[in-house]
């Protein structure tokens, strides 16, 4: 019987970050500078199809809005009777979506309570992939409390993201 060989290795390394990021706003400029900066020197390239590829590019995204219903029981946060979660695939749907379920007063009759943005659990989520220059793609993945590098092999990949990282106050 054959045996499986190991081929390459591919590693994990995430960043737990010391306080979740403020906003979508905050979240989205992040991404973009580090497109912008592309802080381990990744490069474009021409797939198979004869398409030009970009260096980095957004892979997956979703952005998940939350809207809480509550009513007024004499505590200082009121009584939750319902909450809303809407999963978006932009920022752009994020957006619009929170704000339809926010305004929607039959939503509201209908839960009993009064609509509140729950912003503090509202989850961020993107995924770039990275085609480093040996040819080998590897990703960085955005969440509120993390950033997370995976797939990659060569530990100076994951170097070069950490001293970026470090220059960054939000990323502490």
């Amino acid at each position: 019987m054959a045996d499986f060989n190991q081929t390459s290795i591919n590693k994990t390394a995430v960043r737990e970050l010391a306080v979740p990021l403020d906003d979508v706003t905050m979240f989205d400029g992040l991404v973009e500078r580090f497109i912008t900066d592309n802080p381990a020197g990744c490069v474009g390239y021409t797939n198979r199809e004869g398409e030009a590829v970009p260096a980095i590019f957004r892979n997956r995204e979703h952005y998940t809005a939350k809207v809480k219903f509550v009513v007024d029981d004499g505590s200082l946060n009121g009584k939750r009777v319902g909450i809303v979660s809407a999963q978006s695939p932009s920022i752009a749907a994020y957006e619009a979506n929170a704000t339809e379920i926010y305004g929607n007063t039959a939503l509201a009759t209908a839960m009993g309570g009064a609509a509140e943005r729950d912003f503090g659990s509202e989850t961020y989520y993107c995924q770039l992939k990275c085609h480093d220059p040996t040819g080998d793609d590897y990703y960085v993945t955005f969440t509120r409390k993390t950033v997370r590098i995976s797939s990659f092999q060569d530990d100076t990949i994951k170097d070069a993201l950490e001293t970026w990282a470090d220059a960054i106050d939000e990323l502490e």
